[in-house]
């Protein structure tokens, strides 16, 4: 066997000084028994060239027997075929004298019920006229076609007295595979008047298919002289001219015979059969008979396996008899060989002088176990990698070059090679001290008693691998540990902690402010602030406390061996007040805080990605709050947030499958009692919670920016409300329609608008948006802007909610309104107070010096209803007019009956 650290010249002496001997030897054993063994090895291949005879000769036999069933096979289905043919033949002649000598008043579907020729034997009579089309037939349901191009047609067009036999082909009347026989049909003048067809399926002629003796690959076919198929079966299955199994037409040189065909030459699925053939009389066709090779020779070819096999059995225990003397011939040599493998061996071991290496020999106690390893030699390398001299390392133990836990490694592989003959791998030589190489690649070999050590010097790349390991791990741009780092590291930190019961807690961070930086300055300054950031986290943190990168603006910090969750507060207390100055950097001085969530192990989750995960939400829960501080997890704020997302994902679905309705409450006019108006209010269906109100899920839709896709959907429901009363014929009031900021700011409102009018027919003026106070005084011209093109298109525009503190009555002369909304509130202090009622009457005189209507909200009581009609309100809402109703085939006019002013 060679070596890995044979050299080429090791191995030209090891094949001079080490063979020559051991192959002489071998011969010189071993010569008597390989005469006599070489006499029974040719005995024995004279009785397999017997046995081999015998059964060639016994195979020949049964391929004769194959051929002579072919030929009966193929006699027998010649005669039916002829017999079929000349019925065949006979039916088309009555047919044709019946026709002929009554005029032509023969009715084939009155004879086929009557069981003449009835459809289930596979044939089917018809009359053709002399213009090609059907007159009578015994097919069912037949087909309305021509068949004056047909060949049967042309040829008995042309001249009479032939019986024609046609190809298989797609009956033009019943649509399923035939064979056409047919004849001419002539006048009394001996004109042409016709043709009688018989239309044989192929499976007439083949029906006499013998499973049992033709076997699910045996052959039956009718081919013409030429070997042009016309029907092939092939066990179950019957093939026609366009699609046969013959890979070639079969043509033969007699009018009967038979041969083996070699499926590889001449059948599509590759079997080989032995095949017979026979002319039939008077009639132009060929049968043929095929009995499959394989099938036919299986029971002689079992037997013949049987026969082999045993054979084979008594010719491997011959074997193993010889093979065992030679074995005991071989132990002849042994003694020679083992001194020669012994100084094979340290001579390998001596000219790889490239590598260091050393032999070990074992030494044992007095009890007979292995204890320790003596070196026996070694070469100058071997000696600079255990740090000695050559002179003094040899005679040395093992157990006295190693130290500490080396010794016990090194002693532990050199016992396991001593079983198993064979070790590689590497050791750490750091702990030897000196000047040599930190880490060597082990192979250890046991040729026979002692083991053959081969050192080589991996230091290199094992300094290699730990700088990619450590480039892996670590953030390239804070030189922090990055997230590949710690999830090799997390899960067996936090799992240690928890065995031991002490407390372990991450600090999740986000930097505020940083994305106003990195925006505004550029990724340059931002990555400045970041490594600003991260130095800063390592001076505020424990020196024990490991501090991560986790990408982007995101860090955590690992506490080990708390003490209580107070020490993780302290911690966090640091880091705010290390981020409380500014930050400066070359593009300026700026502010950036943190917001830490804290999560402690165990009882905020036990494993890596739970407590991870707690630690972010407790931190999203500090930028919920207004950001830079710090929060422990709290299970309670985890589940609103939970629900919060679960209430958002669910409001999706809703958006998806259609899950929002529109309800309507009525405005009234004060002055006649008569619905004016109606607004549009949202109802969410929930499949579990019930009809849910707009105060549940609206504030979410906001937050979320759903709210553009449900206001998307509230526009379409409510135009399309207001086109369907329109074509019922009701009498339409102006519809106002809720719209959020966030719909105002995008700029497409007034297209969405647009479209679902020009779509539904809908004059513009029934239409109202109504916006809040709140949203127009907090925000700029492109809100303005878009409700200035909303009102451009005809549109009503009602401010929602006025008086709720956003704006005062003198900034209403700057918002162009049509209607505005009185909050309810200010209805319920009309009783409360003659100041509520003075409040009230100011914003109605300021409304209408600006031309505004004014709509007051959340009318309950005829006192307030009253004391409105007195201030000059234009419009009220409320309960006491009617609660927001469902759609109805007609719009909501309920009839109110206003009392009169107070």
């Amino acid at each position: 066997m060679a070596m890995g650290f044979l050299s080429a010249k090791t191995a030209r002496l090891s094949a001079t000084m080490g063979q020559v001997p051991r192959l002489a030897g071998l011969w010189t054993n071993l010569r008597p028994s390989l005469i006599w063994t070489s006499l029974v090895l040719l005995l024995m291949l004279f009785c397999w060239a017997g046995l081999l005879d015998v059964l060639e000769r016994e195979r020949r036999e049964q391929e004769a027997d194959a051929l002579k069933e072919a030929e009966v096979l193929a006699r027998t289905y010649a005669g039916h075929l002829y017999r079929s043919l000349e019925s065949i033949d006979q039916i088309t002649l009555y047919i044709k004298h019946g026709w002929e000598t009554s005029n032509g008043t023969i009715r084939l579907e009155k004879v086929a019920p009557e069981g003449l020729y009835p459809t289930d034997s596979g044939l089917y009579l018809s009359i053709i006229d002399r213009r090609g089309d059907l007159v009578t037939t015994t097919i069912p349901f037949p087909s309305k076609v021509n068949i004056a191009g047909q060949p049967y047609f042309t040829l008995h067009l042309a001249r009479d007295g032939e019986f024609y036999v046609g190809a298989p082909q797609i009956g033009p009347f019943s649509r399923k595979p035939i064979i056409p026989f047919s004849r001419r049909l002539s006048d009394r003048d001996g004109g042409f008047s016709g043709v009688v067809v018989l239309s044989a399926q192929p499976q007439y002629f083949i029906a006499g298919y013998d499973k049992l003796t033709l076997g699910r690959h045996g052959l039956l076919a009718i081919t013409n002289p030429d070997g042009s198929p016309r029907i092939v079966r092939v066990g179950d299955e019957v093939y026609l001219p366009e699609n046969q199994p013959f890979r070639s037409n079969p043509v033969f040189d007699s009018r009967s015979g038979s041969r083996l065909l070699p499926g590889i030459d001449w059948f599509k699925d590759g079997r080989s059969r032995y095949v017979a053939w026979q002319v039939t009389e008077r009639y132009p066709m060929m049968a043929l008979a095929g009995v499959d090779q394989d099938s036919f020779l299986s029971p002689f070819l079992k037997r013949r396996q049987q026969i082999v096999s045993t054979a084979a059995l008594v010719s491997v225990g011959v074997l193993a008899i010889l093979a065992l003397v030679i074995a005991l011939s071989l132990r002849l040599a042994r003694r020679q060989q083992e001194l020669a493998t012994i100084q094979h061996t340290y001579r390998i071991a001596t000219e790889a002088a490239n590598e260091g290496f050393y032999i070990a020999e074992p030494v044992h106690d007095s009890r007979g176990n292995m204890t320790d390893f003596k070196i026996i030699d070694c070469n100058h390398r071997g000696a600079d990698f255990l740090r000695h001299r050559r002179d003094d390392l040899v005679g040395k133990k093992v157990s006295e070059v190693y130290q500490g836990e080396t010794r016990d490694f090194i002693l532990e592989v050199l016992k396991r090679a001593m079983i198993n003959r064979h070790y590689e791998g590497e050791i750490d030589l750091g702990g030897l001290g000196g000047e040599g190489p930190r880490w060597a690649q082990l192979r250890i070999l046991r040729p026979e008693s002692n083991l053959a050590v081969n050192m080589r010097d991996i230091s290199d790349t094992k300094t290699h691998v730990a700088e990619l390991q450590r480039i892996g791990n670590e953030d390239a741009l804070t030189g922090l540990p990055n997230r590949h780092w710690l999830n090799g590291f997390l899960p067996d930190a936090l799992k240690a902690a928890v065995h031991s019961r002490k407390k372990f807690a991450l600090l999740y961070l986000d930097l505020d402010g940083f994305k106003s930086v990195n925006d505004s300055k550029g990724h340059e300054a931002g990555d400045e602030v970041l490594c600003h950031a991260a130095r800063r986290l390592r001076e505020a943190v424990r020196p024990e406390d490991r501090v991560v990168r986790l990408g982007g603006d995101e860090f955590l910090v690992i506490l080990e061996n708390l003490a209580g969750s107070r020490d993780a507060a302290h911690v966090a207390d640091r880091i705010q007040e290390a981020f409380r100055p500014p930050f400066r950097i070359t593009k300026g001085v700026h502010s950036v805080g943190a917001s830490i969530g804290i999560a402690v192990a165990p009882k905020d989750g036990q494993d890596s990605d739970t407590l991870l995960k707690h630690a972010d939400s407790a931190m999203y829960a500090v930028k919920k709050a207004g950001k830079r501080g710090y929060r422990f997890f709290d299970i309670s704020v985890a589940e609103e947030e939970s629900s919060r997302e679960a209430l958002m994902r669910e409001m999706q679905h809703a958006l998806d499958y259609d899950q929002f309705i529109m309800y309507y409450q009525p405005r009234v006019d004060t002055g006649n009692g008569h619905t004016c108006g109606l607004e549009a209010l949202v109802r969410w269906v929930h499949p579990v919670r019930g009809l849910m109100e707009p105060l549940e899920f609206i504030p979410l839709a906001e937050e979320t920016g759903l709210i553009v896709r449900l206001g998307e959907q509230v526009i379409k429901k409510v135009i399309s409300q207001l086109a369907y009363w329109s074509k019922s014929g009701y009498p339409l009031v102006p519809v106002s329609i809720n719209v959020s900021v966030r719909q105002l700011e995008g700029g497409s409102l007034a297209d969405t608008l647009s479209v679902w009018l020009r779509s539904c027919r809908i004059d513009p003026s029934l239409v109202e948006i109504e916006v809040t106070e709140a949203s127009v005084a907090r925000h700029g011209a492109d809100v303005l802007q878009t409700l200035a093109a909303i009102q451009n298109m005809g549109i009503k525009l009602v401010l929602d909610d006025f008086g709720t503190g956003y704006s005062s009555l003198s900034q209403l002369q700057e918002m162009d309104f049509d209607m505005i909304k009185v909050d309810h509130t200010f209805a319920a202090r009309l009783e409360d107070s003659e100041q509520g009622t003075a409040l009230f009457n100011a914003i109605i005189t300021m409304a209408h010096s600006l031309d505004m209507r004014v709509v007051a909200e959340g009318v309950e009581t005829r006192q307030q209803a009253s004391t409105l009609r007195a201030l000059g309100c234009d419009e009220i809402q409320g309960f006491l007019v009617s609660p927001p109703l469902p759609p109805a085939e007609h719009p909501p006019t309920p009839p109110v009956t206003l009392p009169a002013p107070a």
